[in-house]
């Protein structure tokens, strides 16, 4: 760990309450001027295109059998008066009797705690040595994004090039990743990554019962401090160890599981889809009904007005 900088926790913490404002402003509190939108965020036909795009085939548009009944730009009614209320969540401090109704009025949560509860999981893992994977890695690879993300991504395991750098998903299957949620009109910055394993296995075999047992505490932990609204898992391994099924990928995707109350879509890593990308139609209608359900509850990806 590195030494505490508080120049660098007072940015941060400025930064988070500059997106809880701008969260607050776009869901009807209040308004706030629209800050810069997140890097590389483009037209919704150009995000499109960029994860559409692959060098052995592209992300079909939409399936009609499966488009949501509205489209993730549409915009929905406000209650009134929500101001009082609004404020007094992000300050910590709820009035009795004025919470809104979840579904147009979700409670954000506070910016420094997840962030810090993450650090305190981040110090406990230390320098690992729980598992043999100790042996083999280069870097830990905890994960990446807003600590207080309505949308989190769980993947299997780091690869050679994240074993290198320590961030999950920076090679190419994470180059198709970032596209793959710039479509969905996110960003790498406004979401979580984490994987099961924060070890590389060797040759990037799958991850064994045993080392799977020894981070499965952290990612829980993880997930509970970050408290997203919904995951999706990328890989057969992280749709097993949080629906704790063997069911195939096949039985899984598609449709809405649970995770301690919170919606879980599984899908293909993107990985597999750069080796196969006839299924990456079937990853992007899966994202589809992620997008339909924020819709639903009236939550925008970050930077994107309503």
């Amino acid at each position: 760990m590195s030494e505490f900088d508080p120049r660098s926790e007072l940015f941060e913490l400025v930064r988070a309450f500059r997106i809880r404002l701008e969260w607050l402003g776009r869901a009807g509190a209040f308004s706030v001027p629209a800050g810069p939108s997140p890097r590389g965020q483009r037209s919704d036909d150009a995000q499109f295109t960029a994860v559409a795009e692959q060098s052995q085939g592209r992300f079909e548009p939409t399936d009609p059998q499966t488009t949501p009944a509205e489209s993730p730009g549409a915009t929905t009614d406000r209650q009134p008066g929500m101001f009082s209320a609004a404020l007094a969540r992000a300050l910590g401090d709820t009035p009795a009797g004025s919470e809104s109704s979840p579904a147009t009025m979700p409670s954000p949560p506070a910016g420094p705690t997840s962030r810090t509860a993450l650090a305190q999981i981040r110090a406990d893992l230390g320098d690992c040595q729980r598992c043999k994977l100790s042996r083999t890695r280069e870097n830990i690879v905890f994960g990446i994004g807003d600590p207080n993300a309505a949308l989190m991504f769980v993947g299997e395991a780091p690869g050679r090039q994240e074993d290198r750098s320590g961030v999950p998903f920076v090679g190419p299957a994470g180059q198709l990743l970032d596209r793959m949620i710039a479509a969905m009109g996110w960003s790498r910055e406004t979401v979580y990554i984490a994987n099961v394993l924060k070890c590389r296995p060797p040759n990037n075999r799958d991850p064994e019962p045993d080392e799977i047992a020894s981070c499965r505490p952290f990612l829980a932990q993880q997930i509970g401090s970050v408290k997203p609204r919904m995951i999706v898992t990328l890989g057969r391994p992280a749709a097993h160890l949080l629906l704790d099924t063997r069911a195939p990928m096949h039985a899984l995707r598609g449709r809405f599981h649970s995770y301690e109350g919170i919606k879980v879509m599984p899908t293909f890593h993107p990985a597999y889809l750069l080796r196969n990308p006839e299924h990456k139609r079937k990853t992007w209608n899966d994202l589809q009904q992620v997008m339909a359900e924020f819709e639903r509850l009236a939550i925008s990806p970050p930077g994107r007005p309503r």
